[in-house]
């Protein structure tokens, strides 16, 4: 007789991993199926668990910006996530950046070993309600019987289960393009004309975490003139060219100005124009540049120091203009790229309209979305989602009722907040940031009120948090 499972996580990106470990640290019994091997993505190259397929950053550890702040309340709920990416960091200021390959084999591990969590390999195409619960199908025509199943498929869902869900829920998806940054080999850069530097000296090293490629006015211009020109790789005849405003391909920024580079991923400032170490970190080589007009950071990729990404420039340009077009960037004239800059298609559902408590689907009982295929937007707000899943099922499952969302004056709280009561009519992917959290009443500048809403999430977090745990 084929086992019945508790709980099937279908994805095994960073929502649906964080959401099983959190089930698994309760001791309840999950099966969590990936596509991959027997599949991939289009923006997918590996076989690990949670691979991180654009930026290899979890943004700002500042509990003064509301990722910080939702990270630092992930940790308290015991994440696999943070703990996996503070495990794998590399330097990059006062962002929690880390070595993707270190990273997802850390959360790969974990799962792989832990008893109550069984790994299946196949691609999901429906679920259905059987005799004794759901029935997930594979193409493969194994049938997962679970009590309840989480979709945490990211914006990447396989056809066949996208199309199911459209089913299941009446609403067509939404989507909108994404775009991945190149990752340029350390040893091909010219250190005679880059440098290292951290913005306003923000570093974990002494000579600054990031590698700065500076322009003058002329190359600057130069360079916009020929992302201008470049060809583009099309979006699908049916589809518009709708990109998510927190990750813009820099041709789209240049659509908007000429100069919006240098308000975005080339801004100058916060680079000394004193003297700056040159080259190797311990090559010693060292020259005072003038503050230059444009500033092209590149931040460390891998625990080995070998490979770097381009912060900021995800693009959809092709990928020979690509090589042309950044060689002119000062110090990567002879650039070996690792990965070029690519683009697909991310797709979520319309989480207010066909949600409810607990991130359950209305339409079909015991179906739960965990992460960005819910319309949260980045890595760390993914995990997030999961986590919650997890820990909203942890406690059906063993309790009988659903452990109550954090308050929306915390960050997990207004995270769930957003995605259950946004505007139906015109939801978008969000990033967590302060203006979701419960408005504060009182007249204060602008960081005065965020330092409110900061005390204040940090109180009501861990009154919750006694208070249910």
């Amino acid at each position: 007789m084929n086992q019945t499972y508790p709980v099937c996580i279908i994805g095994a990106g960073l929502a649906g991993a964080e959401c099983a470990f959190q089930l698994a640290r309760h001791g309840i019994k999950t099966a969590l199926v990936e596509m991959r091997p027997q599949k991939k993505s289009p923006a997918h190259s590996t076989s690990g668990m949670a691979e991180l397929v654009c930026s290899n950053s979890l943004r700002s550890s500042d509990v003064t910006n509301a990722v910080g702040l939702l990270k630092q309340e992930m940790a308290a709920l015991n994440s696999l996530i943070i703990r996996a990416a503070h495990k794998a960091k590399v330097p990059a200021g006062t962002a929690l950046a880390v070595d993707r390959t270190l990273f997802s084999d850390l959360v790969t591990n974990t799962l792989s070993t832990n008893p109550c969590v069984t790994v299946i390999s196949g691609v999901v195409t429906g679920i259905t309600q059987g005799a004794q619960g759901l029935e997930v199908s594979l193409a493969s025509g194994q049938v997962i019987r679970c009590e309840r199943c989480v979709i945490a498929t990211g914006p990447l869902t396989d056809e066949g289960l996208a199309g199911w869900i459209c089913e299941n829920t009446g609403h067509e998806y939404l989507y909108f393009y994404d775009a991945i940054a190149p990752v340029v080999e350390k040893e091909s850069i010219d250190f005679n004309k880059a440098f290292y530097a951290s913005r306003y000296e923000r570093g974990e090293n002494e000579n600054g975490d990031y590698i700065n490629c500076p322009m003058t006015q002329a190359e600057y211009e130069a360079f916009v003139s020929e992302i201008k020109k470049a060809e583009l790789a099309e979006v699908k005849d049916f589809d518009r060219a709708l990109f998510f405003d927190g990750c813009l391909p820099i041709e789209e920024m240049i659509a908007r100005g000429d100069h919006t580079l240098l308000f975005g991923p080339m801004k100058p400032v916060g680079i000394s124009s004193g003297e700056r170490l040159r080259g190797d970190r311990n090559m010693g080589q060292v020259c005072s540049p003038d503050r230059p007009h444009a500033v092209v950071q590149l931040r460390q990729d891998n625990l080995h120091d070998t490979l770097y990404n381009m912060v900021g420039f995800q693009t959809r340009m092709k990928w020979p203009e690509q090589k042309r077009i950044f060689r002119m960037i000062p110090g990567l004239e002879q650039a070996s790229f690792a990965r070029l800059g690519a683009m697909h298609r991310n797709t979520y559902i319309c989480s207010p309209a066909v949600l409810k408590e607990g991130l359950e689907l209305k339409n079909v009982a015991g179906i739960f979305f965990a992460g960005q295929i819910t319309g949260c937007e980045g890595y760390v707000e993914s995990a997030a989602a999961g986590l919650m899943v997890g820990l909203f099922l942890s406690r059906l499952i063993k309790q009988g009722g659903l452990l109550p969302a954090p308050p929306a004056t915390t960050a997990l709280g207004a995270l769930i907040n957003h995605i259950l009561c946004a505007d139906k009519n015109s939801y978008q992917p969000m990033n967590i940031n302060y203006g979701l959290f419960k408005e504060i009443e009182l007249k204060a500048k602008k960081f005065d009120r965020k330092v409110h809403l900061l005390k204040r999430a940090v109180n009501d977090f861990w009154e919750w948090y006694y208070r249910e745990f």
